[in-house]
């Protein structure tokens, strides 16, 4: 394992770095905008306008990547990530951290796109499984265990913000100083949307349901936290402890879908999800250890979702098609993201801190009933002749690496070739 990864240990510890900053700064924002009686649509909209910003970013950063190389280009995005977060210490209004957002979504995609290109270009055959398997981990492990820096006493974020900035301008270091030479430039393919829904209805809507619910629970949860008194320290550890949910349930959760097929597992996985929201949504004051528990469950089965689409979507296209395939649905996911937090946003304006639980339970009921019509309307591949599963995790920060991931046929530089739809 240490001689696969060696070769690009400089650009994990990057990883390691912007995905703590990252899982420090995506909470504090909410914190700060809720504390300070913004309404929820108002926090739904600067999260919508990061996963924009985001999804912008991985669509045209490659410009800038082409014309200066990898190692300036990450100098550019990680200078404007610690500058933009810097820029919450000193503007105020809530309209402007829209913008702020915005401009942070696209520097964090593009560099999570040259590190990604980066892994991909150091991988072969042989080792591109472990590359990606230790890239998971430490993002995962990294945005697990960052929020919990949320425990500092800081009454007036300025520490908490400039901890942020010291782990943008950290991640620089490793990739500055690497004498690695540039990676060969390759660009990342994708189906459109509608071809992709014409070969799997149900991978789309599902990973498009994710990022929409996943991603809003993340983003407004420092909202609900604020309306029901609970401390920064408690929306801490809720934050932990649904990242290490998605984390431990991932591979049992993926075990099953290989042995017993994908939409039984997501009907599973969104059918329970939809009744640990509906607990929440309904209980008047769950106690904070209920509350953890509850939203273990929730997140835990609701998590493996995007891997659960992208394998769905994989067993129907080959394999040479299978990173076109995946990056076309992580678009899916991240239209989700983007509309999701503002639509949800407006939900609690007029529901209360609980709409955030009202409205994820009936996503995850919608979701499980257009995955229950599904299997009555075309049969499903057997699990035989399913490829297996892998876990993908897709955060505010890691971006998906379908390029690296060891179901799809290898391909050391990929060729841009997006099919309009």
């Amino acid at each position: 394992m240490l001689t696969a990864v060696k070769p690009v240990l400089q650009v994990l510890l990057a990883v390691v770095f912007m995905e703590a900053g990252l899982g420090i700064l995506s909470p504090l924002v909410g914190l700060h905008l809720a504390s300070s009686g913004v309404a929820a649509t108002l926090v739904g909209l600067a999260f919508s306008a990061y996963f924009g910003g985001f999804l912008v970013g991985t669509l045209t950063c490659h410009r800038l990547i082409d014309r200066v190389g990898h190692i300036r280009a990450f100098a550019v995005f990680a200078a404007f990530g610690a500058i933009l977060t810097l820029l919450h210490l000193l503007i105020r209004d809530p309209y402007a951290w829209l913008v702020i957002r915005a401009v942070m979504g696209y520097a964090v995609a593009g560099m999570f796109v040259i590190v990604e290109s980066w892994l991909n270009d150091k991988a072969t055959e042989d080792n591109r499984g472990r590359i990606f398997a230790v890239y998971m981990a430490v993002s995962w492990a990294a945005s697990g265990i960052s929020p919990l820096a949320l425990n500092i006493h800081d009454p007036q974020g300025q520490l908490l913000f400039c901890l942020v900035t010291i782990f943008f301008a950290l991640a620089l270091i490793p990739m500055a100083l690497t004498r690695v030479g540039n990676p060969e430039i390759g660009h990342r393919n994708h189906f459109g949307i509608l071809r992709l829904f014409r070969i799997s209805p149900t991978g789309v809507t599902v990973c498009f349901g994710s990022g929409m619910i996943n991603t809003s629970i993340y983003a407004l949860l420092p909202v609900y936290t604020e309306a029901t008194g609970l401390t920064a320290g408690q929306l801490s550890i809720l934050l932990a402890v649904v990242t290490i949910a998605g984390l431990v349930v991932q591979f049992p959760v993926g075990y099953l879908s290989d042995h017993f097929g994908r939409r039984p597992i997501m009907l599973a996985s969104s059918a329970s999800a939809a009744a640990m929201a509906s607990m929440i949504a309904v209980w008047p004051s769950p106690s904070f250890l209920v509350l953890v528990l509850l939203m273990f469950v929730m997140d835990g089965v609701a998590a493996p979702l995007y891997a659960l689409g992208v394998g769905q979507t994989n067993d129907y296209v080959t394999k040479k098609d299978f990173v076109a395939a995946s990056a076309g649905l992580l678009f899916a996911w991240g239209l989700g993201a983007a509309i999701g937090p503002t639509v949800i946003g407006l939900a609690m304006d007029p529901l209360g801190a609980n709409g955030l639980f009202i409205v994820c339970a009936v996503g995850y009921t919608t979701l499980a009933l257009f995955v229950a019509i599904r299997m009555l309307l075309r049969p499903a591949p057997s699990p035989k002749e399913q490829s297996d599963f892998v876990a993908v995790p897709v955060t505010q920060g890691t971006y998906g690496a379908p390029e690296l991931d060891p179901r799809g046929e290898y391909e050391q530089f990929p060729h841009r070739k997006v099919d309009e739809e």
